[in-house]
């Protein structure tokens, strides 16, 4: 049976946000928050809370309204809500973001580190590559 929120007291209220903030504090790692959130979340509510995600980095990035709506196929209300969220300096979302970018930018750094040996010995003999920075390419 679905509850609006309008109808629990405040108690209720508090009592059932702090159980789902709880929960989803004491998840511990990336496989186990994509467990909770699979078994949390229908696939279009997943869905719609990733979009969100995806809007809000590209307005942090500086993307236009229009560009974004065109981008990711959502409605105007959509980016306006995010773009709301974002201006009312409720820090949830910058964190989120600045998390994310963080996590892209170890993952890239590991893929790069994967798939080339130049960038491993780089990284293990740095000053090697001070006196020798690129390999000279045979013309």
């Amino acid at each position: 049976m679905k509850v609006r929120a309008k109808q629990l007291t405040e108690k209720q209220r508090i009592e059932v946000l702090d159980s789902l903030y709880t929960a989803a504090g004491a998840v511990k790692g990336r496989q186990a928050m994509k467990l909770f959130l699979r078994d949390l979340l229908t696939e279009s509510e997943r869905i719609m809370l990733g979009r969100r995600i995806l809007i809000a980095r590209k307005l942090i990035a500086g993307d236009s309204q229009r560009a974004i709506e065109a981008q990711l196929r959502v409605g105007k209300d959509t980016v306006w809500r995010v773009q709301r969220w974002l201006l009312d300096q409720f820090p949830g979302y910058e964190q989120a973001i600045a998390e994310l970018e963080k996590e892209i930018e170890k993952r890239n750094f590991r893929k790069q580190y994967a798939q080339s040996a130049l960038f491993r010995l780089k990284k293990k003999y740095p000053g090697h590559f001070i006196l020798f920075p690129f390999p000279r390419s045979k013309k």
